[in-house]
């Protein structure tokens, strides 16, 4: 142990003879509390995303309770804190609008509360980055208790995968070939127990992120939301806290490049979710670590896709895939692509845990010589149209769109949208390339998950199911198809997506990573001189300040005044 009990930081509220820590004392007291509570012990932080509107984390009432007795076991005093939920399927327009809100929560949670360490419950999309992040910022010591995805979905003796399987049902559904009672059965069926989607979406994505990057008990992403043994691991988590504190282990030791690293191959080797790069952008530079989009493109190409988890994946989702071995066994296939140095959560190298694992089932994690995709999730495009970049998921794309040019069809809302995706005769063609802007971080606001641009009604009919789609949003990553996201500079601020002309020529190249519109450099000047800056979509509250604060996709979406190098270090509260 390298702490005593008086070098505590709890113990400034709670130790000193004089009349602040007589008011902290008979408040504890107060709530039941007594000496034996707190004397000698760190107090552990449980910050819990609970809430009514939190079906990912509807069990986390429970959990608390067990990360609670964990902390009771190791000597401990446990502090549960509420904090945002971030709900994804109910929070409107985005709760990537609310993602900085939360991770501000989180470290002024920590700075003012009497607290030593943290174990923070997260999982469902935003959640996990944000908590991470403001734990970060805080930098004390922490232990991130993933969610667990929940069972696999199931309807008329077919497996479903939350998300995926919603958009292809609906797409059958507008194509008219499916009733309103298979329809309901799918939505009866898709969802059946607490835990995050259990498809390789947005929240696998980052809890395997998590994992890879150390923050979490290895392995414990992968643990089904029901089984008792995640149950076991809220437990783990809170005994591992306490020592954690006493070891002064801080985020700032195990957030190295190195950890960034691991946690991007491990994402492209999984088939992430697209929001990856935002996410994983704004938790590095939280941590002071330069990573670019660059450095993630590049990890991406020699990096195949092993995890065979739906979208990119076939067949399986996240139970089949902790039954094969979990995130341990994928990281063992991954070999020296990983490096094996890194410390965890436990203090010890990751290659500690992943010496051993075993993989039970090749084909839902593949050999590296037999990949689901040869590189990795997803691939980063620059050219005229993004010079900041975009990005794009060639694992989950009819491989004979990855280089195609076609004629702009743009929607300037999604009110626009939906009025030619729904107009069964609208006048399109398989080679149009459909255009959403205005729906960036500033545009959207929060820049919604309305990447995954329906497939127009006119297309459905003649029985296609993808095409070229293209805006500044983000979209969920449990979706599919041919869609380039994240266009940055975004539209609604001036970037190159808002000069595009319907019929304009659009040129997408994976290979080549360009995404370019055939106009010459003049034209778009002259585009430039008329275009004319659209009214802030805020002008009070949370709102006005994010619109003001918020950075390009390119840069993860965090604010600019949360930068781990703006402005003078934050000083501790004072208390006596």
């Amino acid at each position: 142990m390298t702490k005593i009990y008086e070098e505590l930081r709890s113990a400034r509220w709670m130790a000193p003879d004089n009349l602040r820590a007589f008011g902290h004392r008979s408040r504890a007291r107060q709530m039941g509390h007594g000496p034996e509570d707190w004397e000698g012990k760190p107090v552990i932080a449980v910050i819990n995303t609970w809430s009514e509107a939190q079906p990912c984390h509807m069990h986390f009432r429970d959990r608390a309770e067990f990360v609670k007795r964990g902390i009771l076991q190791a000597g401990g005093f446990p502090m549960e804190l509420p904090a945002l939920s971030l709900s994804e399927s109910f929070v409107k327009p985005s709760t990537m609008l609310y993602r900085n809100m939360l991770a501000m929560e989180v470290e002024e949670l920590l700075r003012s509360h009497p607290v030593d360490g943290a174990v923070l419950m997260g999982g469902c999309d935003k959640t996990t980055p944000a908590l991470i992040m403001g734990a970060i910022s805080m930098n004390l010591p922490f232990i991130f208790m993933p969610a667990g995805p929940m069972l696999r979905g199931n309807y008329a003796g077919k497996t479903l995968g939350s998300g995926t399987d919603s958009w292809k049902y609906w797409d059958e559904r507008r194509a008219g070939n499916l009733s309103q009672q298979e329809w309901q059965g799918v939505e009866g069926g898709i969802a059946r127990s607490y835990g995050h989607c259990m498809t390789m979406g947005t929240a696998s994505t980052m809890t395997a992120i998590a994992d890879s990057m150390g923050l979490t008990f290895p392995g414990a992403s992968s643990i089904p939301a029901p089984d008792a043994g995640h149950q076991r691991m809220a437990a783990s988590c809170g005994r591992r806290a306490v020592e954690m504190v006493w070891e002064d282990l801080t985020p700032d030791q195990i957030i190295t490049p190195t950890a960034i690293n691991n946690a991007a191959t491990v994402a492209m080797a999984t088939g992430c979710s697209t929001n990856a790069i935002i996410h994983l952008v704004a938790m590095a530079q939280r941590a002071g670590v330069d990573f670019n989009l660059k450095d993630l493109d590049a990890i991406g190409r020699g990096t195949p896709v092993i995890a065979n988890v739906r979208p990119s994946g076939e067949e399986y989702l996240m139970e089949d895939f902790f039954y094969a071995g979990g995130l341990l066994a994928l990281m063992e296939r991954l070999g020296d692509k990983l490096d094996h140095s890194a410390i965890t959560v436990t203090g010890r190298p990751i290659g500690e845990a992943i010496e051993g694992a075993v993989v039970y089932n090749d084909d839902v994690i593949r050999p590296l010589d037999n990949p689901v995709y040869l590189e990795g999730s997803l691939a980063v495009l620059h050219g005229n149209l993004a010079p900041s970049g975009a990005v794009i998921k060639p694992a989950a794309c009819d491989q004979k769109l990855l280089k195609h040019t076609g004629p702009a069809l743009i929607a300037n809302s999604y009110a626009e949208l939906k009025t030619i995706v729904e107009d069964i005769d609208y006048p399109i063609t398989p080679d149009t390339v459909l255009v959403l802007r205005n729906a960036g971080p500033q545009g959207g606001p929060g820049m919604p998950e309305w990447g995954m641009l329906p497939m127009p009604k006119a297309l459905l009919k003649n029985g296609y199911r993808d095409m070229v789609r293209l805006s500044d949003a983000r979209m969920s990553g449990t979706s599919y198809g041919a869609c380039v996201l994240h266009v940055a500079p975004e539209s609604f601020i001036g970037g190159p997506l808002a000069l595009l002309k319907n019929g304009d020529l659009v040129t997408l190249d994976v290979e080549k990573r360009l995404l370019q519109m055939e106009v010459s450099d003049e034209e778009i000047a002259r585009r430039r001189a008329e275009w004319t800056s659209p009214e802030p979509r805020y002008e009070r509250g949370f709102g006005y300040m994010y619109s003001r604060h918020i950075e390009q996709a390119d840069k993860g979406c965090d604010f600019d005044f949360l930068k781990t190098d703006f402005g003078k270090p934050i000083s501790e509260p004072e208390i006596n």
